[in-house]
């Protein structure tokens, strides 16, 4: 089993509805390793970046806007196959379509509003964590990663 990154964020909808402590705790029941975190309005250089393969799609502006227009809280998490793991508990893109017991199935409200953002691969995941933790990221040992990892 690989030992990845992925970078998550919870958007603006999930932050302001309060969501965020939830969120971490499903990621850490899960047996994942937060490794770096951190709250902010991101720019719009930053954002423009994060999305630059959506640039002149038609909802590239409102999703731009949405993201910029509150705080957000970035993560990166470590683990075995994180990247498929995440999406799978996060759910289908648009709430309607998440199955229960996923954070959008249970949380989303629609598809400009489905409270977090994953990386879609590794090779995303670490485009995306090196653009938004240029400085760098915790090494820790967890010490129960013996009962969660052969």
């Amino acid at each position: 089993m690989p030992r990845e990154r992925t970078f998550l964020a919870i958007k603006p909808d999930g932050v302001q509805r309060g969501h965020v402590g939830e969120i971490i705790s499903r990621f850490e029941r899960k047996g994942f390793k937060l490794v770096g975190m951190k709250m902010m309005v991101p720019p719009m250089e930053l954002l423009e970046q994060h999305y630059a393969e959506h640039k002149g799609k038609p909802f590239y502006p409102s999703l731009t806007g949405f993201m910029s227009s509150s705080a957000v809280v970035a993560m990166v998490w470590e683990g075995n196959n994180v990247v498929s793991i995440a999406r799978k508990m996060m759910g289908a893109t648009k709430p309607l379509d998440a199955a229960p017991g996923t954070i959008r199935g249970d949380l989303g409200c629609d598809m400009g509003h489905n409270v977090i953002h994953g990386s879609d691969s590794v090779e995303s995941a670490q485009r995306e964590i090196s653009l938004w933790f240029p400085e760098g990221l915790v090494e820790w040992t967890k010490d129960d990663e013996k009962w969660v990892y052969e």
